[in-house]
């Protein structure tokens, strides 16, 4: 075994012996035994050794070449983003973003220095949707929206106004199901997050959008329809040529990368000169028998508003991971009398235990896990929580933590599989950087390094000394900012 195997077994495999603590300070009581017992089988129906992340990274590689074969040939959509010039690094001028996915949208100024000199400055704005405005017609919506885009641009300084006949130019970041026709246009598929305006669907949002900045006079052109994953994507390229990927790790995930253009048989077009399309692979919709499912997660998707589908984002993203952990307590709590003679009314609330408030407890480092003990006091009303149950309740925070991050980790060298970065090419290490978003990545520590580890773990000392994630913020802002830099009807024109 190499280093790396060795340093993931360190990091990710704390699980047992965390058991036999509990095990061991529960004593002979079979209610504690139960609860152990429960929880040695949860760990072992959540098992990720190498051998099976091995074959959950090549499924995840058979079901790209599928989804790049045909639509509808996998459950992975691997859809074409029409993205086939990443930035450089070299983009110069001011470029805007409209980030669209809530109850809220922004808008963003980035003034690009050039010549490698990176981004000289950024200024935003946000705005709330007023409510009635989310379900009343597209006409509405878009002029509100177009109207506050217009009232930010005023305030552009004015060194930074276009030239005489130049357009400014966006990058429209439109977070819902869009079916994506160009790099510039796409139709909208359904609302989501509480909007409802049925005259916008199957319409072109970009022809939508400019319709309502031509209607106020503003000469703005979209450049480009962006994906918040494909963003993540384009920001870190902006200042790292070494990044094929971009991985969201967050409220939920996705995954986009750089392939080779030929490699996309179902590409119906001419082929890009750069030789290369951003694919957005909707990965949370993968499927594999090789994933460890356990009664918990089967019974969480048949009551999910959406049963059958996203099961991968089911088990790793943070959307979940505290329910799932919610759902093994609920049976200690029953079956065990874990939190006392009777189930906690909060612990049977859906969604209670939020992502957030699992990983303070899993990574409380306090000897007595005070931490641990405050948290069940103030979000399920748990009062005088002995140290043996605020243990075996961090037990299952890792269990379900570390299979998650394990498995997002397996995914990752699928996606480097496919692109011929699993291995060393004769003649040197060429460096692969994954760009990484998303709370769970930002802020979750234990899963985090045990994302990194497992990767290392499964390619290897020498491949996966060449391999490094770096955290890229703001896709869905920057990101689409630099897209449509990258993506300028100006691009090889002088500026005056």
């Amino acid at each position: 075994m190499g280093k790396t195997a060795v340093g993931a077994a360190v990091v990710c495999a704390a699980a047992a012996a965390a058991a036999l603590v509990v095990r061991h300070r529960c004593g002979s009581s079979g209610k504690w035994e139960r609860a152990v017992a429960i929880a040695k089988e949860l760990e072992e129906q959540c098992a990720t050794p190498t051998s099976k992340l091995k074959l959950v990274a090549e499924a995840m590689e058979v079901e790209m070449h599928a989804g790049l074969a045909s639509d509808g040939g996998s459950k992975l959509k691997m859809l074409i983003s029409f993205v086939d010039n990443l930035p450089t690094g070299d983009e110069k001028g001011t470029f805007y973003a409209l980030d669209l996915g809530g109850t809220n949208f922004r808008t963003l100024r980035v003034q690009l220095g050039g010549n490698g000199k990176g981004i000289a400055k950024i200024e935003h704005n946000e705005v709330s949707i007023p409510p009635h405005l989310m379900t009343s017609s597209s006409d509405e919506l878009f002029d509100f929206i177009a109207t506050s885009l217009a009232k930010f641009i005023s305030s552009e300084p004015e060194e930074f106004h276009p030239p005489p006949g130049r357009q400014r130019e966006l990058g429209f970041t439109f977070s819902f199901p869009v079916r994506q026709t160009s790099i510039a246009s796409g139709t909208l598929i359904k609302w989501t997050k509480g909007f409802n305006i049925e005259d916008m669907v199957g319409e072109d949002v970009v022809g939508r959008l400019t319709k309502s900045l031509e209607k106020i006079g503003l000469d703005m052109r979209v450049a480009a329809l962006v994906n918040d994953t494909v963003g993540t994507l384009a920001r870190a390229r902006f200042g790292n040529q070494d990044v094929i990927a971009g991985v969201i790790l967050g409220t939920g995930t996705n995954a986009a990368y750089v392939e080779r253009a030929q490699a996309i048989p179902k590409w119906q077009g001419l082929l890009p000169n750069s030789g290369e399309m951003v694919i957005n692979m909707e990965w949370g919709n993968f499927l594999s028998s090789h994933l460890p499912l356990t009664e918990y997660d089967k019974a969480l998707d048949v009551e999910s508003l959406n049963p059958g589908e996203q099961i991968f984002e089911k088990l790793i993203s943070g959307m979940y991971l505290g329910e799932i952990a919610r759902r093994v307590l609920v049976k200690m709590a029953e079956e065990a009398d874990l939190f006392g003679d009777s189930v906690p009314p909060k612990l049977r609330t859906q969604f209670i235990l939020r992502t957030p408030d699992m990983s303070a407890m899993h990574q409380d480092t306090s000897s007595d896990l005070k931490v641990v003990e405050k948290k069940l006091r103030d979000v399920l009303k748990i009062d005088n929580s002995s140290l043996e149950m605020r243990k075996i309740v961090v037990e299952v925070f890792n269990i379900v933590a570390t299979r998650g991050a394990r498995l997002a980790a397996a995914s990752m060298v699928g996606i480097l599989k496919k692109i011929g970065r699993d291995t060393v090419k004769d003649g040197g290490k060429q460096r692969t950087v994954i760009a990484v978003d998303g709370g769970l990545f930002e802020h979750y520590a234990k899963f985090r390094n045990c994302l990194e580890s497992t990767v290392k773990e499964l390619l290897g000392d020498e491949v996966g000394e060449t391999i490094a994630m770096e955290h890229s913020n703001d896709g869905s802002g920057i990101g689409a900012a630099l897209l449509a830099a990258s993506h300028s009807q100006y691009l090889g024109i002088t500026e005056s």
